[in-house]
C-alpha cells in the first residue's frame, strides 16, 4: 500500500508518523505542490491537508482507493469520489478529548490572563506595578455552536467548573440530565459569555458568524474557535475586536492556514492564537489515536471491508 500524506511536517513529525505505520507500506509525505503531484498517480490512500480534493486531482490518481481525513472534511468533494468508486471516511471524535482539553486551556489561559502574566515575570517588571483584570470561570455561561463529540466533552468539562451551558446544534440532540440547555443560535450568541465553535464547516456554515453575529454578542463575550477558520468572517472578526463589540478571542484556526505573518490578528493584544494544534496534544503534529485510527481504517479497505466513519457508499 502507498499512502501520501500532504502537509505541513518537520523531520521529526515525518519519522512518527512514518514509523507508526507498517514497515511494508510505503508512507510519502508531502507539502502541496509537484512533488505532491508526482505520487498521486500510484498511491491508493491519501491524507490530505491544506489541498482540494476534487475532480481535477482525482483525474491523476488511477490507483486512489480510501481519501482518509481527521475530523473535518470540507476540502474533499465527497459526490466526486464516489462516483470514482473511492472511499471517503473522517476521524470524527478520535480528538475530542484532545480539542476539549485545548479549548479549556484557551479559556483558563484568557480569564486567569496567563500570557500577560507569563510576560510580566520573565520581563522582571515590579510586582508593584502588577494591574491586570481577572475572573472565575463559576456562573460563567458557555454556549456551544455545534454539539457532537467535542462540544459534549467541553460541556462535561465545564460542569466540573460550575459552569453554565447552553448549546445549539441543527439536529436535534437528547440531554437526559438536564445540565446542558439546548437553545436557538440567536439566544446563544446573545446570552453567552463564551461563545466557542465546534461545527463542522459546509456551505450552511460557511462564514456564519459574522459582524451581524458579533453585534449581538455581549461585548464582555470571548469567542474561541478550535473549528475550520471558513466557519468565521475574520475581518469582521478583527472589527469586532477592535470596534470593542466583544471582549477577546482565543483562535486555533483560520481563514487562510497557515495564518500570514501580517496578520492583524498577531498584534491584538485581546487574542490568544495558537497554529491549528488542538487536535494534536502529542506535539509535532503526532497524535496516536488519529494514526492508530488511520492504520485501522487503511487495512480494512486493503482487505475489502467499508472502512470505519465512512463518509460515502462504494459498490
Amino acid at each position: 500500500m502507498k499512502i501520501l500524506i500532504v502537509g505541513y511536517f518537520t523531520q521529526v513529525s515525518k519519522s512518527n508518523i512514518t514509523n507508526h505505520f507498517p514497515k511494508d507500506w510505503d508512507i510519502v509525505i508531502v507539502p502541496p505542490g509537484e512533488e505532491m503531484r508526482k505520487h498521486i498517480e500510484d498511491c491508493q490512500v491519501i491524507i490530505p491537508e491544506h489541498i482540494k480534493v476534487d475532480d481535477n486531482l482525482l483525474s491523476k490518481a488511477k490507483n486512489l482507493r480510501l481519501v482518509q481525513t481527521g475530523a473535518g472534511y470540507d476540502n474533499v468533494d465527497i459526490k466526486a469520489c464516489t462516483q470514482q468508486d473511492i472511499w471517503v471516511a473522517n476521524a470524527s471524535g478520535v480528538n475530542a478529548q484532545a480539542v476539549a482539553e485545548h479549548v479549556m486551556a484557551l479559556i483558563l489561559s484568557y480569564y486567569k490572563n496567563i500570557p500577560f502574566l507569563d510576560a510580566f515575570m520573565k520581563n522582571r517588571i515590579d510586582e508593584s506595578k502588577l494591574d491586570y483584570i481577572g475572573s472565575e470561570l463559576a456562573g460563567k455561561t458557555i454556549g456551544i455552536v455545534g454539539f457532537g463529540a467535542i462540544g459534549k466533552k467541553v460541556a462535561e468539562f465545564c460542569r466540573v467548573f460550575d459552569m453554565n451551558v447552553l448549546a445549539y446544534a441543527r439536529k436535534a440532540v437528547a440531554q437526559s440530565d438536564g445540565f446542558v440547555k439546548m437553545t436557538d443560535f440567536d439566544n446563544l450568541v446573545s446570552e453567552s459569555d463564551i461563545v466557542t465553535v465546534h461545527a463542522s464547516l459546509n456551505p450552511q456554515t460557511k462564514q456564519l458568524i459574522d459582524k451581524e453575529v458579533f453585534k449581538k454578542m455581549k461585548n464582555t463575550a470571548l469567542f474561541i474557535n478550535t473549528a475550520r477558520g471558513g466557519i468565521v468572517n475574520e475581518k469582521d472578526l478583527i472589527d469586532a475586536l477592535k470596534n470593542g463589540d466583544i471582549s477577546g478571542a482565543c483562535l486555533d484556526v483560520f481563514e487562510s492556514e497557515p495564518l500570514s505573518t501580517d496578520s492583524e490578528l498577531r498584534n491584538l493584544r485581546n487574542v490568544i492564537l495558537t497554529p491549528h494544534t488542538a487536535g494534536m496534544p502529542d506535539g509535532l503534529k503526532f497524535h496516536k489515536k488519529r494514526y492508530d485510527f488511520f492504520v485501522n481504517n487503511i487495512r480494512r479497505v486493503e482487505n475489502g471491508q467499508e472502512p470505519e466513519n465512512k463518509l460515502n457508499q462504494v459498490v
